[in-house]
C-alpha cells in the first residue's frame, strides 16, 4: 500500500511539472506577441514649425500703420497718436494659440480700420500632424468665403472672349460704321434713348463694382497657400465701405488681415486697388517675420 501512494505521489508530481512548461511556454508567446505589436505602431504625427506667436500689436510696423492709416498723420496730440500707434490687443485666453490686434483711425477723409490675427493650431490627434489640421482650417475659411478655385479673367482674357473660335473678331455697330437700321425713325429714336438708359445704369452700377482682375482671388507666393477677398457694402444715403481680407498660412500659423475703409463722403467708393496692394503689402511683411 504504501509503495502504490509513492507511485501516485510521483506521477501527480510530474503532471504538476509538465503543466507549469506548458503555462511558461503560452507566456513566452505573449510576450513575443506584445513585442512585434509595438514594433509595428503607428508613429505620430510631426509637431508644427510654430511653437509661439509673435506680440501682435507690435507685429506691424509704423511705416506700415502710417500707409493703412493716413488719419494717424493728422493726430496733433502726441499721446493720442501713440496710442493710435499701440493699437488694442484683442482679448484671448491662450496667447500662446491666439493673438490678435486692432487699429481705428479717423481723418477728414475716411474712417481707416486694421485688424491682424494670429491662430497657432495644434492637433490633437497622433495620426493628423499640426500643419494638416491647420491645412483644414485654411480650407474651410476659404471655402466659407466662396473663393473661386482658379483666379478670374483679366480684362485683356475677358476682351479676347468676343473673338470668333476661327480668330475673326465678332462684329459690332461700331465695327461696321454704322448701326443697324430700324424700322421708322420714331422706332430707332425710342431703341436709341433706350440703349443710352441702359448704358448710363451699366456704367453707373460698375462704379462701385470690383474690377475683374480684383475680385476675390486666391494669392501665389504668399505663405503656403492664400486668399484674397474683397467686399464692398452700403449704398444710397449711407457711404461705401470696402473691406479687404487677406488670409494665409504658414506651417500650422493661420494669419488674418482685416482692412476696412469707409470714406467720410457719401458717394465716394474706397479704391480697391489701393486698398488690396496696401493689405497684401501688410501679409508679406507678415510672412517674412514668421520665416525669420
Amino acid at each position: 500500500m504504501q509503495r502504490k501512494a509513492y507511485v501516485t505521489g510521483t506521477a501527480a508530481l510530474l503532471a504538476a511539472l509538465l503543466a507549469g512548461c506548458t503555462s511558461g511556454s503560452s507566456g513566452g508567446d505573449d510576450i513575443s506577441d506584445k513585442n512585434a505589436d509595438t514594433g509595428t505602431a503607428t508613429v505620430a504625427a510631426q509637431p508644427g514649425k510654430y511653437r509661439t506667436l509673435p506680440e501682435p500689436c507690435g507685429a506691424v510696423s509704423q511705416d506700415t500703420l502710417d500707409s493703412l492709416l493716413p488719419g494717424i498723420a493728422q493726430i496733433t496730440d502726441e499721446e493720442q497718436r501713440d496710442k493710435a500707434y499701440a493699437g488694442t490687443a484683442t482679448l484671448t485666453y491662450d496667447t500662446d494659440r491666439k493673438v490678435g490686434c486692432r487699429w481705428k483711425v479717423e481723418s477728414t477723409d475716411a474712417t481707416d480700420r486694421l485688424s491682424v490675427d494670429f491662430e497657432r493650431v495644434v492637433s490633437y490627434d497622433n495620426a493628423v500632424s499640426d500643419d494638416n489640421e491647420a491645412q483644414t482650417i485654411y480650407t474651410q475659411r476659404e471655402s466659407a468665403a466662396d473663393i473661386p478655385e482658379s483666379a478670374p479673367p483679366s480684362a485683356s482674357e475677358s476682351a479676347s472672349s468676343s473673338v470668333s473660335s476661327s480668330g475673326t473678331p465678332t462684329p459690332t455697330p461700331s465695327d461696321t460704321g454704322s448701326a443697324p437700321a430700324s424700322p421708322s425713325g420714331s422706332a430707332g429714336t425710342s431703341a436709341s434713348t433706350t440703349a443710352t438708359t441702359s448704358t448710363s445704369a451699366s456704367t453707373s452700377a460698375s462704379a462701385s463694382t470690383t474690377p475683374v482682375d480684383l475680385q476675390p482671388r486666391a494669392l501665389a507666393d504668399l505663405g503656403d497657400e492664400a486668399y484674397l477677398d474683397d467686399q464692398l457694402s452700403g449704398s444710397g444715403s449711407t457711404a461705401e465701405q470696402r473691406t479687404v481680407t487677406v488670409v494665409f498660412r504658414t506651417s500650422n500659423v493661420v494669419v488674418t488681415i482685416e482692412y476696412e475703409e469707409q470714406p467720410m463722403t457719401t458717394g465716394t467708393v474706397p479704391d480697391s486697388k489701393e486698398l488690396q496692394d496696401r493689405a497684401q503689402n501688410l501679409a508679406a511683411q507678415l510672412a517674412e517675420a514668421l520665416n525669420s
